[in-house]
């Protein structure tokens, strides 16, 4: 998926956008996405500006961006106005490695389990193929008033 499909299934935009690429996915089971990280990112200019690193809550939320790219994928259906993902949950969260400017950070999920509404993911991130973040993560779809 290019940039324009993703637009499509994700209602974020710049400069809360974090997925340039879907790679591969298979709806129901898993996707691989990646987000170019440059030292033009907003956030690099206080964190920290001696030593650029990107912030461990913006490597959850790409990976929520992604398992939200499946879940819509999953049920064939694109957001609309009336409803939300909201992230509900993240169990297990482990930073194992600074991601830094130059770096593209690919995002591994796959659905655990969807039971009520609540999507449960596992969710990795990694650089080079080598892990950098992990953790489990949960969503659910509400209707907006």
């Amino acid at each position: 998926m290019d940039i324009h499909e993703i637009l499509k299934h994700l209602p974020h935009r710049y400069p809360f956008l974090l997925v340039d690429r879907v790679v591969d996915f298979e709806p129901g089971k898993f996707l691989h996405a990646y987000k170019n990280i440059t030292i033009n990112e907003p956030f690099f200019v206080g964190h920290f500006p001696h030593h650029p690193v990107l912030p461990g809550v913006l490597i959850m939320e790409a990976l929520a961006q992604a398992a939200g790219i499946l879940s819509f994928k999953t049920m064939g259906s694109l957001p609309d106005e009336n409803s939300v993902f909201y992230f509900v949950g993240i169990d297990n969260a482990r930073f194992k490695k600074p991601v830094m400017a130059g770096d593209q950070l690919h995002l591994h999920v796959e659905i655990a389990r969807q039971m009520r509404g609540i999507w449960k993911y596992k969710a990795e991130a990694r650089v080079d193929g080598e892990v950098v973040a992990e953790a489990e993560l949960m969503c659910a779809k509400r209707d907006v008033a």
